[in-house]
């Protein structure tokens, strides 16, 4: 997928810059230095970053986006506006210029929608639509009515103007729970509907905050997107599975596993994977950037993770099945494999031991006795 060449805008439509609003919003440059080193280090990035994304934000004026909702439950505006990092939400908002939000902006009807058309008349080709939520597309998209027409009319209209598209959460992404069998209304996920355009797709249900914030950043910072893998999400937060990061790992990796919710190996932190853990198959950042402000996330509360950022993770059985064949070490063992092969290589060292201590023991003896 090819990367935005820039993402700023018309120089004769001056927008102010994230450092701007900051000050104007009383953010100390403090407050302001932190910001950027931990944004630094979410995006995986080194301390020489930091000085070009305080650059950035002090000088590139904020990316106008369009966020159009369709089916969907909200979920990924509540994750965003909440990102834990050392700013208020509402400045964490104001890295973008956020011309059209249903959900939380003060304009409603006709005012709302005008806000449309202005912004792709001043800025054509030069903004970024987001997206929460699929698109309906069974009778006539009918499911699915945004100012009195179905939403893919809005979708279809604004894609043919913006610079690049960020698909928010697995509604977007994947068409999630919407899309499950049999999919009554046909909800479609954005790059099954729009196909000339770069796509970002952000999965989660919903995604993490900073997650969220990071893809924005790294937009604004280097003026392109982010490296995605095959399935066109960024490899900064979705190249490594929830499990090769999980604290739980050496408990796998032991062979000690929670057998049903609540029993004693539970109460130990045992691996969940016999409970319908999908760490294994879930490729997201949960285990390492976490929630509510790097607190915790589903496994560190006890409870296996779904896969919710997965494509057909509503599709795949129930969320308690265990999966089968995970391997572990190398490619022949799996997880039950790997607590038998535990167990009979504990035995095989205490064998060897007591085999070496009784040679030991034998040859002494046979000294002695040569001597007396």
């Amino acid at each position: 997928m090819s990367a935005i060449d820039t993402v700023k805008t018309d120089n004769k439509l001056p927008i102010e810059s994230f450092y701007d609003v900051m000050r104007r919003q009383g953010i100390s440059r403090r407050s302001f230095i932190k910001y950027c080193s931990l944004t630094a280090t979410a995006l995986g990035l080194g301390p020489s970053f930091v000085g070009k994304i305080a650059y950035a934000m002090e000088n590139k004026p904020r990316i106008p986006v369009l966020w159009l909702h369709g089916l969907e439950c909200t979920c990924c505006s509540e994750s965003f506006i909440r990102s834990a990092h050392p700013l208020a939400k509402d400045v964490v908002l104001s890295m973008i210029s956020l011309d059209y939000d249903d959900t939380i902006m003060a304009a409603a009807g006709d005012q709302a929608e005008a806000i449309i058309e202005e912004t792709i008349q001043k800025y054509d080709g030069n903004f970024i639509l987001a997206v929460e939520g699929n698109t309906p597309l069974n009778q006539d998209g009918m499911s699915c009515i945004i100012a009195g027409k179905p939403f893919h009319h809005q979708i279809e209209k604004v894609a043919k103007h913006c610079k690049a598209i960020i698909s928010w959460g697995s509604c977007a992404s994947w068409g999630c729970v919407q899309a499950a069998r049999p999919n009554p209304t046909q909800a479609t996920p954005t790059h099954k509907l729009i196909t000339d355009k770069p796509i970002i797709k952000v999965p989660g249900c919903p995604p993490i905050a900073e997650v969220m914030t990071g893809v924005i950043t790294y937009m604004l910072t280097f003026e392109k997107m982010p490296s995605l893998d095959r399935q066109g999400r960024p490899k900064m937060f979705y190249s490594q599975r929830i499990h090769d990061k999980c604290y739980r790992r050496p408990h796998f990796d032991a062979g000690q596993f929670v057998e049903e919710f609540d029993d004693e190996n539970a109460k130990k932190g045992y691996c969940l994977y016999k409970v319908g853990c999908k760490g294994p198959t879930t490729y997201n950042a949960c285990s390492t950037i976490r929630w509510n402000d790097g607190t915790s996330f589903p496994i560190q509360a006890g409870h296996g993770c779904i896969g919710c950022s997965e494509d057909g993770f509503w599709d795949k059985g129930s969320f308690y099945d265990r999966l089968t064949d995970v391997h572990g070490f190398g490619v022949e063992g799996d997880a039950d494999e790997i607590g038998g092969a535990v167990a009979l290589a504990t035995g095989a060292v205490i064998a060897a031991h007591a085999a070496a201590s009784a040679l030991k023991s034998a040859k002494t003896n046979q000294e002695n006795t040569k001597g007396e």
